[in-house]
């Protein structure tokens, strides 16, 4: 069955901007794809794999052509099983605020996790290839400041949140990427109000596009 995957990267449940523009464009999502099944990987509550002891000594023994032991096979196919939730999605769908001018560690941890050699990517002789081929990803940012190129401030130059994340998402194979901005959540509650209202329109006009593109 066709799944978007949505994979939550805030605590803030019910205050979160990047959650409640992720909502309206699964709301939309939903209406489009009555057929399509949506998992959700909240990393707040999913016990992630801490990536040391027998996972290291996996990635290390795999890199070097040595036969895993049974206690590295095991934290080896830890990480497989959570990858294999992106590999069985057709869509991506993150929700992301920023955190000290980059992503939240949870998210972080993820991917530190998951991005392994036979996993997520290939590597040999003629370089690196991602193997999370034909997928499509959206992914909604939230910032507390004006970190657009229009800003007066030099702000932008310490976006590395959606850098940071597209460049993953490329690296693992991912190319056809759509984003979707909150900003300035911290300039009040009338700014605030403004910018989800705008992201959120935004996100149910791209989940929306492609039920009129069905039609």
């Amino acid at each position: 069955m066709p799944t978007l995957l949505h994979i939550e990267s805030s605590p803030r449940k019910t205050r979160s901007a990047s959650l409640d523009v992720a909502r309206a464009y699964l709301d939309a999502w939903r209406e489009a794809h009555p057929d399509h099944r949506i998992d959700v990987l909240d990393l707040w509550s999913t016990a992630l794999p801490e990536f040391d002891g027998d996972a290291l000594d996996a990635k290390y023994a795999d890199l070097s052509g040595t036969p895993l032991s049974d206690a590295q096979a095991r934290a080896w196919a830890d990480i497989r099983q959570l990858a294999q939730r992106l590999h069985a999605a057709d869509t991506l769908l993150f929700s992301v605020p920023l955190w000290n001018f980059s992503i939240p560690y949870k998210l972080k941890h993820f991917i530190d996790v998951v991005s392994q050699r036979g996993i997520l990517f290939s590597f040999d002789e003629r370089g690196f290839g991602g193997l999370l081929k034909d997928k499509k990803a959206v992914v909604i940012y939230a910032r507390g400041l004006d970190y657009s190129k229009q800003s007066s401030t030099p702000a932008e130059s310490f976006d590395f949140q959606r850098p940071y994340v597209e460049a993953w998402l490329r690296f693992v194979g991912v190319t056809d990427i759509e984003s979707i901005v909150v900003e300035k959540t911290l300039f009040g509650a009338e700014v605030d109000h403004a910018a989800r209202q705008a992201a959120r329109e935004q996100a149910v006009a791209l989940a929306s596009a492609e039920l009129a593109h069905r039609r």
